[in-house]
């Protein structure tokens, strides 16, 4: 009858058969009193016991589960090997320490002066990102995704992005692939220009098109809206037929871009207050959208969630 070892063990479970650590990793304990064991055992994960070495898959004497409330009596000494019950088990993985890391995508709010930038910080927080609200340069132009917030008239906004260099940052970003979003006023400075009365305002000239006043009975256009997406959207995905709110009395009322080979047609979502006009905007690394997804809700919150998202794919 083979004998156990006398050599000690560098690592043993007290009160357990002694084994290397290595074999015991991610297994079931064997539940014998050492002295009882006399084989290196294991069981696997669904168990069973088995013989590390050795032709006998069983220990030489009989002993009962040591657990007062074990209710099964489970034999672990003669006869063939068999299932333990779950409480005689060592906890799967149990010794593993597993890491998992995710960084959080790094936004910057472009602060120039315009929008409510506490309001949007908090709401891309609650998304799913690092937020800093600068109007540092190099920190705009080295982060994941950079927001253009804007609030007021087309003219003041323009006035405050090139206080702090904004125009060409964006152009910068965008020449690198890097995401941009603008939102309301910060989606409309990206057109050609805008008209506010007899003054035209030159805007980042990223998109072709005016921005000039809406024809509707009611101005501004203020509230709740549903908007028309196209089946191909990534911005709008699980939020197709939701409302999104509406604080404007000036939009782009067309988007003329160049759709031909190689470029990729931008993705246009358009809405309607006495005339169509465009609400959001999907064009490779800049997207814009002319409703505030920071006070639409559940919706708003998927739509930046959907963002942040396509920053970790560029």
């Amino acid at each position: 009858m083979p004998t156990t070892s006398s050599k000690p063990s560098s690592r043993r479970w007290p009160g357990r058969c002694a084994r290397p650590w290595p074999w015991t990793r991610g297994l079931a304990a064997c539940p014998a009193p050492r002295a009882a064991c006399e084989f290196w055992c294991r069981a696997d994960r669904s168990g069973r016991i088995s013989a590390r070495r050795g032709v006998l898959g069983r220990h030489t004497r009989e002993r009962r589960c040591p657990k007062p409330a074990c209710a099964t009596g489970s034999r672990i000494g003669s006869g063939p090997a068999r299932a333990l019950p779950r409480h005689c088990r060592r906890p799967r993985g149990h010794g593993r320490v597993i890491t998992v890391t995710s960084r959080r995508p790094r936004v910057v709010i472009l602060d120039y002066g315009s929008g409510n930038l506490r309001s949007a910080q908090r709401a891309f927080e609650r998304a799913g990102a690092d937020v800093s609200v600068t109007a540092d340069r190099d920190a705009a132009l080295s982060c994941d995704g950079l927001v253009v917030p804007g609030v007021g008239a087309f003219a003041s906004c323009m006035r405050g992005l090139h206080a702090v260099d904004g125009p060409r940052v964006i152009d910068r970003r965008l020449a690198g692939g890097r995401p941009v979003l603008g939102i309301c006023v910060g989606m409309q400075v990206l057109f050609d220009r805008g008209v506010e009365g007899p003054a035209q305002t030159t805007g980042c000239q990223q998109w072709v098109g005016v921005v000039d006043r809406l024809t509707a009975p009611v101005i501004p256009h203020m509230g709740w809206n549903t908007v028309a997406v196209p089946k191909d959207s990534r911005l709008f995905a699980g939020v197709q037929t939701e409302r999104f709110y509406f604080v404007h009395s000036y939009a782009a009322r067309t988007f003329d871009a160049d759709t031909a080979a190689p470029f990729v047609p931008p993705v246009v979502t358009w809405a309607e207050h006495g005339e169509p006009f465009v609400a959001a905007v999907e064009n490779g690394a800049l997207s814009g959208t002319q409703f505030h997804p920071e006070k639409s809700g559940r919706a708003g919150a998927i739509l930046l969630a959907n963002w942040l998202s396509t920053l970790s794919s560029v």
